[in-house]
């Protein structure tokens, strides 16, 4: 293994190239001697998107509280994509918003925000972190094995060189799994005989078709935005501004209303949306702009803190731990979230390890698999109440009571700039979802279900629910079953 300086330990391993993996090779270099990045795909450092990133080409977003890490981690990281024509707005005065209740308010929330396409944010993130002299990137290779020595103990990787014969063996003090949704880790568990839960999962049935094309000049919003919204409205789009003055529009749907791929279906896909933005812009394209489709977006999450068995000195994050319904555009903001929990524990296993960096390795990963659970856990509840709410066979009655507030909500919202303001904090992270039940929310959306004895009962249950089952959910997640 590799020297160990004074304050550091000595290699890691991460097992991914793409966003979480770029991310967490970021926080391993200020901490280890060596961090070797083994990605699948050949990439450069002028690399964006990549074959084994379908979604890469859609409409994605990094949301507020996402933001915040990134620039912590990436110092100038806004500027720089600013630089390249990718705007910042608040989220309230440039976003033209549908909500099922109608258009939210134009006004300030207080939130800025940023949007760019993935391949502009990898390839800005990728050429800072393959200049760190810690950092070297292995590619293209395919991680076949994890290595298991005394205690447990995850003691390195073999991979195999695509293309290549062989296995290569790396030791490593520290392995990160950010492989991806199909990195095959629950595989690589099982191998070694470590228990890996089942996933959860819920089956979204939504279809994304997304285009890039110019953006007109001295437009008055950087995003219009249709929400879906279960049962009556099952289609929705999003067009985003994004650097060199361009859109990214993603039209999707739930079950039978899948966004057609040709230019004139395309177009009348949009047309039959209740936002004109959308249709307006894209009646504009030349229709030689190629379309991109994707239809595996099903919500999945590997609750690895629950394993019995969970060995030493092996982390997992970002989409190998959990995928989510894109619609949300949670994903990359868990997944820098993830991160910068690996980065507090490290640096406080670090400072209590002292002279002994190697030493303070030892149960980081129980700990963090949890602190993961305790992260996701919140995302999840917010998207799979709506998710589960398209299965008119299966509706509990939480979502079913949560979705009837969030009506009751945007109802509220769209006259209130306050309550509007609010539920962006909580969308974008920066706040709990608890502050939409503060006494002062609730009573507006109670007045404004006054004249329905049903809608105050059902209020009134919303809060308990969310007072009580979040908070065993919490519990449950933090331990070990």
């Amino acid at each position: 293994m590799a020297a160990q300086g004074a304050g550091r330990r000595g290699r890691a391993v991460v097992v991914g190239g793409g966003f979480a993996g770029l991310v967490a090779a970021r926080v391993l270099a200020d901490r280890f001697d060596e961090v070797m990045v083994l990605e699948q795909d050949p990439v450069t450092a002028e690399t964006g998107v990549h074959p084994h990133a379908p979604q890469g080409w859609h409409a994605h977003a990094v949301l507020a509280k996402g933001a915040e890490v990134l620039e912590g981690l990436f110092p100038g990281l806004r500027a720089e994509l600013a630089e390249q024509g990718a705007p910042v707005y608040d989220y309230g005065e440039r976003i033209s918003f549908l909500l099922p209740t109608g258009y939210a308010p134009r006004a300030r929330t207080g939130v800025l925000i940023q949007s760019f396409t993935r391949d502009l944010l990898e390839r800005s993130i990728r050429r800072r972190v393959l200049t760190l002299r810690q950092v070297t990137s292995v590619a293209p290779v395919r991680c076949e094995e994890l290595t298991l020595g005394p205690g447990r103990r995850v003691t390195g990787v073999r991979y195999r060189p695509i293309g290549g014969e062989g296995l290569v063996e790396v030791e490593a003090d520290l392995v990160v799994d950010a492989s991806g949704r199909s990195g095959r880790l629950d595989e690589r568990l099982r191998a070694i005989g470590v228990h890996a839960p089942a996933p959860r999962v819920l089956d979204a049935r939504i279809t994304y078709t997304s285009v890039d094309f110019p953006r007109p000049e001295d437009l008055d919003v950087d995003v219009a935005y249709q929400m879906t919204f279960a049962p009556h409205i099952p289609r929705g789009g999003v067009l985003l501004g994004v650097e060199r003055g361009r859109w990214t529009c993603s039209l999707f749907g739930y079950g039978e209303a899948v966004p057609p791929t040709d230019a004139g279906g395309y177009l009348d896909f949009a047309q039959s949306l209740d936002h004109p933005r959308l249709s307006e812009q894209l009646a504009e394209r030349t229709g030689a702009e190629p379309v991109h489709r994707y239809t595996n977006v099903n919500s999945r999450w590997y609750q690895y803190h629950r394993s019995r068995d969970w060995p030493e000195r092996l982390v997992a994050l970002g989409d190998a731990v959990c995928v989510f319904n894109p619609v949300y555009g949670q994903g990359l903001t868990v997944a820098a979230l993830e991160v910068d929990l690996l980065r507090r524990l490290l640096t406080e296993r670090g400072d209590a390890a002292r002279g002994d960096a190697a030493r303070g390795l030892d149960g980081l990963a129980r700990t963090f698999q949890r602190g993961v659970a305790r992260l996701v856990l919140g995302p999840w509840t917010l998207s799979g109440n709506s998710d589960l709410m398209w299965d008119q066979g299966h509706r509990p009655v939480a979502a079913r009571i949560a979705h009837a507030y969030n009506r009751r909500l945007f109802a509220v919202a769209i006259h209130d700039p306050a309550v509007w303001a609010r539920f962006v904090r909580v969308v974008n992270m920066l706040a709990s979802p608890a502050t939409l039940f503060h006494p002062s929310v609730l009573a507006k959306v109670l007045r404004a279900s006054a004249g329905r004895r049903a809608s105050l009962a059902e209020a009134a249950a919303v809060t308990d629910t969310a007072r009580t089952t979040s908070a065993e959910d919490v519990v449950r997640a933090a331990e070990p079953h």
